[in-house]
């Protein structure tokens, strides 16, 4: 099979469907993989790593599109993803199928793909695998973007965080 991983286009998204060791373990069980450049640069990963791990690193997201059978994403595809999407295509991706737009809908099924969202994995026991460390990673940041968003260079009311709150008498 041949698997696509292409560059999120979200604003602020540095994740990659796959690492490097991932397509190594993938390609060493005889599967092709096709990453767009820069995929990973976000997550710290280069293009060589992924050409190192045995990858082909190709330089438009409509190559990985058109290439693979199936594609890995973090997020669902963004709009200007959607001509890309081929015929019985496989998306794995955080595709929040329970609220996403008609458009994307209509599209997957009428271009009778198989979607899969990965934050719906259960294991045999009702656990979800895939979703339980994104929410703790998730969790581990309100702390740090909530000072961020104090500050007053980002439109906070300049509190320091864990400053104790000041005591306001009330005018009577």
């Amino acid at each position: 099979m041949i698997i696509g991983i292409p560059r999120e286009r979200e604003a602020d998204e540095n994740r990659v469907g796959l690492a490097p060791a991932g397509v190594h373990s993938l390609v060493e069980q005889g599967h092709e993989v096709v990453v767009e450049s820069t995929a990973g640069q976000g997550s710290g990963f280069t293009d060589d790593q992924y050409d190192q791990a045995g990858a082909q690193v190709v330089h438009s997201c409509e190559e990985v599109y058109g290439r693979a059978g199936l594609i890995v994403k973090i997020l669902p595809p963004a709009p200007r993803e959607y001509r890309f999407i081929q015929e019985r295509q496989i998306l794995f991706a955080a595709l929040h199928l329970a609220v996403a737009g008609p458009e994307l809908l209509d599209l997957l099924q009428e271009r009778e793909c198989t979607a899969i969202d990965i934050v719906t994995i259960q294991d045999d026991k009702g656990d979800l695998p895939v979703l339980r460390p994104m929410s703790q990673i998730a969790g581990r940041m309100v702390p740090q973007l909530a000072a961020r968003y104090l500050q007053s260079d980002h439109g906070g009311m300049g509190i320091c965080w864990g400053e104790p709150p000041r005591c306001r008498r009330p005018r009577w």
